[in-house]
């Protein structure tokens, strides 16, 4: 980054990113309106729910189940939130960063504008496992067998997706 003269690759990078976070997190917002609409109404929810399974559950009960996915959307959208905050200010410290890498301070801007990056990656990541085990929560109404399986199954491929998949054997690989 020091060694180029023209840093808008690096802009359009960032921005991009920013607005990845900003969608996900306006969508959490959604889905906790939905969410909260759907508590608010609990009764219903609980009647239909008692139509379509033939068990009585209580509404207190419906109302706790989605309570909980709404913990998850919060904890996503905190975190789409911040992640949009961090790669603001890696945005600032790459413009920041003094053109050249002859310049004594040129490397610890870069170093730090890096730092920023990745902590705001690291953020987004723990937004959309939030995002997936929530969606995951959504088979509790369904009955605890089926939160059970939806969770397993959001795992294991949250699993393969970043730890056994061919992208990240690309992002592995050295060319040395």
């Amino acid at each position: 980054m020091t060694g180029r003269d023209v840093r808008i690759f690096d802009a359009q990078t960032i921005g991009s990113l920013r607005q990845s976070t900003a969608f996900f997190a306006s969508t959490c917002v959604i889905a906790i309106g939905g969410a909260l609409a759907l508590i608010g109404n609990a009764e219903q929810v609980a009647g239909v729910a008692a139509d379509l399974t033939e068990e009585n559950i209580p509404a207190i009960v419906w109302e706790l189940k989605l309570l909980v996915i709404v913990g998850f959307l919060t904890n996503a959208f905190l975190k789409f939130v911040w992640s949009n905050r961090l790669f603001g200010y890696c945005s600032v410290m790459m413009g920041a960063t003094p053109n050249g890498s002859a310049d004594p301070t040129a490397a610890s801007f870069a170093r730090k504008a890096a730092e920023l990056n990745i902590a705001a990656a690291r953020s987004f990541n723990r937004g959309l496992r939030a995002v997936y085990f929530g969606l995951a929560t959504v088979a509790w109404l369904a009955g605890p067998e089926f939160l059970i399986a939806a969770a397993i199954v959001t795992f294991l491929v949250i699993w393969r997706r970043e730890f056994a998949s061919q992208s990240r054997q690309v992002l592995l690989e050295t060319d040395g």
